[in-house]
């Protein structure tokens, strides 16, 4: 996939490969099946729960919400959105061992058609009980194209991974 310029020109100059960093973050990303997807709208921010899935190379996340929300609306005004993902719920009382990701980028639905099969079939690959919903004509199916990962443990060791597609 090929990244606007827009969205290219955000990425940094720590491109350089880690591939301990892909490991982790992908580890983290591959053990949790929620995140927060975080928009913005009327100068506000906004944050929703969603099933995802990631592609191989984590380029690119999917998820499905319905069309009469909040947030379609706000993805629909802006595409500039993140996704948070952490493993807090298997850590209780532990803070200082939990880890988190956040995946920057751009959100755009996806159009009925090949393109659709495809992203509908990642996501509910990963989440089967999603079928009937992701197939609803009351359903929008959204692709997150990654510019980077902002990967944080011990609460505030903040690294940064920006997928080999995306470098």
């Amino acid at each position: 996939m090929r990244v606007p310029d827009e969205i290219a020109g955000e990425a940094t100059a720590d491109r350089g490969p880690d591939e301990e960093l892909d490991r982790t973050v992908r580890r983290l990303l591959d053990g949790q099946l929620y995140g927060v997807l975080c928009t913005q709208g009327q100068g506000q921010p906004y944050g929703s729960l969603v099933a995802y899935a990631m592609t191989p190379d984590l380029d690119s996340a999917v998820f499905a919400t319905q069309k009469a929300t909040r947030k379609y609306r706000l993805l629909s005004e802006c595409a500039r959105v993140a996704l948070v993902v952490d493993n807090r719920s298997a850590l209780p009382g532990q803070l200082m061992n939990v880890e988190a990701v956040t995946a920057t980028g751009r959100a755009h639905e996806v159009a009925t058609g090949p393109e659709f099969e495809q992203w509908s079939r990642l996501l509910t690959d990963r989440h089967p009980y999603l079928d009937t919903f992701v197939r609803s004509v009351s359903c929008g199916l959204f692709r997150i194209d990654i510019v980077r990962y902002l990967y944080v443990t011990r609460f505030q060791e903040v690294r940064q991974w920006v997928p080999k597609r995306r470098a």
